[in-house]
């Protein structure tokens, strides 16, 4: 009741002159994108600054960095049934000023710490830097991306596909610039000023955008998802709902999805994503200068992705209101074995770059759509938060490992190799496996007749 009583406010939703859901989709992608200086994406151009100032080994700072996000993945599912219970709003402020104080500590890590870095005190260090990236990850990767998703989710049904790919396309246009960006900050402020000017953008002014422009679910403010009206939904002809491609039969909670078999299929393929993308993306600078190639290219591979990338979720977003979701985890993993054998043959052949763009471009392009659609409408809506936050624990664990994955096969092998052809058996696996993650639903009507 609580949470319905401020609904409307500072305006109810259902005076704005369209459906509210589509500012929905613009406010939800701007969450996203303010959860960057939290990913991999928005990290990994500050690697080289820490390991100067802090005097530690690349090694170190992965460990670190694996530690912390494993930390956060397992505060997801606590995170997920806490937006359940509270909403959208407080969540999503609580993470945007969290993420921002932890980037204040952050700009100021090597003056606090500098009694351990003259001490070379590596331990305390790297302890340091475990609690402060388990904390970056939570509040950036994990809550804030978990509550901007599934508000747009929400507020979408027959139509969620073809609305959140409009948001997925800027999102994959925003990921692929932030590192250049970044770079660019760097340059202007130093990499300290570069993290100030983050903090008070997240912190500071995107808690105002929350609380004015951030809504819970349409039925609070008495909307329907995709702009329906209450008469509309009431006439709706029983020859009509015949016509649902993908009616929600059952109602999941968290603990029935996580003993459905496509759930581990669709997270385990999302978590290997992170887990290949975040190693490749953490080290890219050493990735390509192990293979000969200069730093520019390293920074400006991320372009070429996201057009593809942005091409892919505008026409995967199309098709999958009419297509089971199965068929585009096998386009997706094959993408994915396609950009692993790129990174692989990257300094031996002229196609390894062109390779990475490809795969990458495929299998970042499907992520944004399945990431989406996928748990509501094998799952429903009424648990979301819950499903979507034992979800993303997987994810952010198998983010947490790529980057160390990919440092211990520099340092064990001299070469990164070993860290892709690993990636690429468990992928290949994993698309396999799709041919059986039906849609549980499916599989329900089915057995009532």
């Amino acid at each position: 009741m609580k949470r319905r009583a401020w609904a409307n406010f500072p305006f109810h939703p259902g005076k704005w002159p369209f459906f509210y859901g589509w500012m929905i989709l613009i406010w939800g992608s701007l969450g996203i994108i303010m959860s960057i200086p939290g990913q991999t994406m928005g990290v990994s151009v500050f690697t080289d600054s820490l390991l100067g100032s802090l005097h530690i080994s690349r090694d170190e700072l992965s460990f670190a960095y694996m530690l912390g996000t494993i930390g956060s993945s397992f505060m997801l599912p606590w995170a997920g049934r806490l937006y359940d219970r509270l909403g959208v709003r407080p969540t999503a402020v609580a993470a945007a000023v969290g993420l921002g104080l932890i980037l204040i500590w952050l700009s100021n890590i090597d003056n606090l710490l500098s009694g351990w870095i003259a001490a070379q005190a590596t331990t305390a260090i790297v302890i340091t830097l475990f609690a402060t990236f388990l904390l970056l990850r939570f509040f950036g990767q994990g809550v804030l991306t978990i509550v901007s998703r599934n508000m747009m989710i929400q507020w979408f049904d027959q139509r969620r596909g073809f609305a959140t790919g409009f948001s997925n396309v800027f999102v994959s246009l925003a990921f692929s610039i932030s590192p250049l960006f970044l770079f660019t900050l760097i340059e202007a402020y130093t990499w300290e000023g570069a993290w100030v000017v983050m903090a008070l953008l997240v912190g500071l002014l995107f808690p105002v955008v929350i609380i004015v422009f951030f809504r819970n679910r349409p039925e609070d403010s008495g909307l329907l998802p995709d702009g329906r009206s209450p008469g509309e939904e009431l006439a709706v002809s029983a020859k009509k709902k015949k016509k649902i491609l993908f009616p929600v039969i059952k109602e999941f909670t968290a603990a029935e999805a996580i003993r459905n078999f496509p759930f581990w299929v669709f997270a385990l393929m999302m978590a290997m994503q992170a887990l290949y993308f975040t190693g490749f993306t953490f080290h890219v600078m050493s990735v390509f200068a192990e293979a000969g190639l200069p730093d520019t290219m390293a920074i400006t591979i991320f372009q070429p992705v996201a057009i593809i990338a942005v091409v892919v979720t505008l026409v995967a977003s199309s098709v999958s209101d009419h297509i089971p979701l199965k068929y585009l985890l096998y386009f997706k993993g094959g993408g994915a074995c396609l950009g692993i054998l790129g990174v692989i043959f990257l300094g031996t052949t002229s196609w390894g770059y062109y390779l990475i763009i490809i795969g990458n471009g495929f299998m970042t392009g499907l992520y944004a759509v399945l990431a989406t659609v996928t748990w509501p409408r094998y799952y429903g809506r009424t648990h979301l938060g819950a499903i979507s936050g034992q979800a993303m624990m997987m994810i952010v664990f198998g983010s947490a490992l790529g980057p160390m994955l990919f440092s211990r096969s520099l340092s064990y092998f001299g070469t990164y190799n070993a860290s892709g052809w690993l990636c690429f058996a468990v992928y290949f696996s994993l698309t396999i496996m799709a041919f059986w993650a039906d849609n549980p639903q499916k599989v329900l009507a089915e057995r009532r007749g």
